[in-house]
């Protein structure tokens, strides 16, 4: 594993491994021990350019290459993360402080991704449109945009990175990819690595590890990308969406959440207890789409709210790399730092810890809060670790509202013993996705992917990669002659 530590600590550009050459490192921790992975030199806004020059060479010949042989890459790259599965959940705990669970997960997903861009190599259409003009023929092509940047996050940086870059190479683009500053590894060189052996033609993906202390918005005013596809939070994907807009570029924007878990008073509580558990604290909680809030109709609360805790006590935290451990450590110590401070103004709000879990160093045990006032603006952002807010509700109404009195509109999940009271229940809710008697965290490679309100802009996944990262061009042919007015 310690050679992809020493091997990958580089940027990729223009199909080579080179160092950059900024005037400081990145330095890339493991956040459970604080054990010393790498040390980055950082990429200048000079790489970002080379990078995104490289890429726009390539991608003109990649455009060209028959999609067959384009296919044939993402082939062979599924195979080259199944020859190298070990090591990379290696890699997966090392780096991000991930359960060998979650890199299970990860791994698992990211696997599927693949499978979906080989056949998305072969999915753009094109179409004839009938023309009002006699003799006219419409001709309606779908296009590579070009080059697409990629910014991906520290939570899922395997998996959020290829889940992008993976179906803009197969629909024929170049690709510049950022990986957040805590993963460069695991989100940005690993993936390179991949692709490299897997046959990918030099110049086509370059991954720069840098930070915006360095490069300001370089990466999103270049004038080669047209599309950028970013994952992260609110606060960063709104600044990203308006730089982007002001540059006529597209942006995808796939940004953060607080999702709600519901509990009707038909639900099968102890099924309820484990969707609800595992909604929350996979990955230390450090999903966009988990449960911060979970609500539950009045009449079950107390069986749910005992069996909760109860279950919540036995989720045992610590050494990612042990098997047994479910909670491991959050990315940094900020992160853990406001986490504390999270439970700690609840407490001052008036809300009582059930599970007032301990802080030590970036391992945060769980804690479970209840009766936080209801005007608590903790209940509508988004808490990105192991803390949840339970809160009891009287009837269907006042849950729909609650679960929209947020900023936000990801995902959510709801629990009943009626199939269509479920289904009629998620209709009235202001989400891209909801779930029907399980989690709130799934993801799919073929289902349309993303959030309304603060939650993003735009879908990925399946037939949406084509609207997120093709064009429509229109060419039209006239048979004969055309007659004109003057």
């Amino acid at each position: 594993m310690s050679s992809y530590f020493t091997d990958l600590a580089q940027q990729y550009i223009d199909g080579e491994w080179r160092p950059g050459t900024g005037s400081w490192d990145i330095i890339d921790f493991n956040p459970y021990n604080g054990e010393k992975l790498a040390s980055i030199t950082i990429a200048t806004v000079d790489e970002v350019d080379e990078a995104y020059q490289a890429a726009a060479r390539a991608q003109k010949q990649w455009a060209a290459t028959n999609p067959y042989a384009r296919r044939a890459v993402f082939e062979k790259a599924l195979r080259v993360i199944e020859e190298r599965e070990q090591e990379i959940t290696e890699v997966i705990i090392a780096e991000l402080g991930g359960t060998r669970l979650k890199a299970g997960f990860e791994l698992h997903l990211a696997k599927e991704f693949l499978r979906e861009a080989i056949h998305l190599a072969l999915r753009p259409e094109g179409k004839i449109i009938p023309s009002a003009v006699d003799g006219k023929e419409n001709r309606v092509y779908r296009v590579p945009v070009g080059v697409v940047g990629v910014i991906s996050p520290f939570n899922f940086p395997f998996l959020l990175s290829i889940k992008s870059v993976a179906p803009a190479l197969a629909l024929g683009n170049g690709v510049v990819l950022k990986p957040h500053q805590n993963t460069p590894i695991c989100g940005g060189s690993l993936v390179a690595k991949i692709l490299e052996d897997a046959g990918l033609p030099a110049g086509l993906l370059n991954v720069v590890i840098t930070d915006i202390a360095e490069i300001g918005d370089a990466f999103l005013e270049h004038p080669i990308p047209k599309v950028i596809s970013f994952t992260g939070s609110d606060k960063v994907g709104r600044h990203v969406g308006t730089v982007c807009a002001s540059h006529f570029k597209r942006s995808v924007l796939e940004l953060g959440g607080n999702s709600a878990l519901v509990v009707l008073d038909d639900a099968d509580i102890d099924y309820a207890v484990d969707a609800a558990v595992f909604s929350r604290f996979v990955h230390q909680g450090q999903v966009c789409m988990a449960a911060n809030r979970v609500l539950v109709d009045r009449s079950v609360a107390d069986e749910f709210t005992e069996k909760f805790v109860a279950k919540v006590r036995t989720l045992k935290a610590g050494d990612p790399s042990d098997p047994q451990t479910v909670i491991g450590p959050v990315i940094n110590s900020s992160q853990a730092d406001a986490l504390s401070a999270t439970v700690e103004q609840a407490i001052a709000e008036g809300a009582t810890a059930l599970v007032h879990g301990t802080t030590t160093d970036n391992l945060v045990e769980p804690s479970v809060l209840t009766g936080l006032p209801a005007d608590s603006p903790l209940l509508r952002q988004e808490i990105f670790g192991p803390v949840v807010f339970l809160a009891p509700f009287d009837g269907e109404a006042e849950a729909v509202r609650l679960v929209n009195d947020t900023p936000y509109g990801l995902s959510g999940a709801v629990h009943t013993g009626n199939i269509e009271r479920g289904v009629n229940f998620a209709k009235q809710i202001d989400t891209g996705m909801f779930h029907v008697n399980d989690g709130t965290v799934h993801d799919e490679p073929i289902v349309p992917f993303g959030g309304e309100k603060n939650s993003g802009l735009g879908r990925l996944n399946g037939e949406t990669m084509l609207d997120s990262f093709t064009t429509m061009k229109w060419i039209s042919v006239q048979h004969g002659r055309s007659g004109f007015p003057f």
